[in-house]
């Protein structure tokens, strides 16, 4: 299985599209990931939705809204929009501390660290 990262952005409209992701594909999500880090000294979240497969696909795609909300005021709406889809779909959002981007060379670096943790705290399926 293929495990792979989908950048949204980082904006406002961007975590309505991510809210949108999870309300269309319900049937298809595997967990409700929160991402805390601190970022050029400010804590910021990166909300993450996983899916599963689509049919027989091998990929499971994680469409993330990488560290563009800031943990406090005034992106509580942003916050409370995430946290209200997933008391729509009846699903707990799964805090996890993780390195900001920044320390990585490549973005894609840091996705593959990611995903380890996830592996190895079995919020994901492992490598087959």
């Amino acid at each position: 299985m293929i495990q792979r990262f989908i950048e949204l952005g980082e904006g406002y409209s961007d975590i309505y599209e991510l809210v949108e992701l999870a309300r269309t594909n319900s049937h298809r999500i595997h967990r409700l990931l929160l991402l805390h880090t601190t970022k050029n000294e400010l804590p910021v979240v990166s909300p993450v939705v996983v899916l599963k497969t689509a049919g027989e696909g091998n990929l499971q795609p994680l469409y993330v809204c990488r560290e563009g909300i800031p943990d406090k005021e005034p992106s509580v709406k942003r916050l409370q929009l995430f946290e209200k889809v997933s008391e729509e779909l009846s699903l707990p959002i799964i805090p996890l501390e993780v390195k900001p981007s920044s320390d990585f060379n490549e973005v894609e670096l840091y996705y593959n660290h990611i995903i380890g943790i996830l592996r190895l705290n079995h919020l994901i399926p492992p490598m087959q």
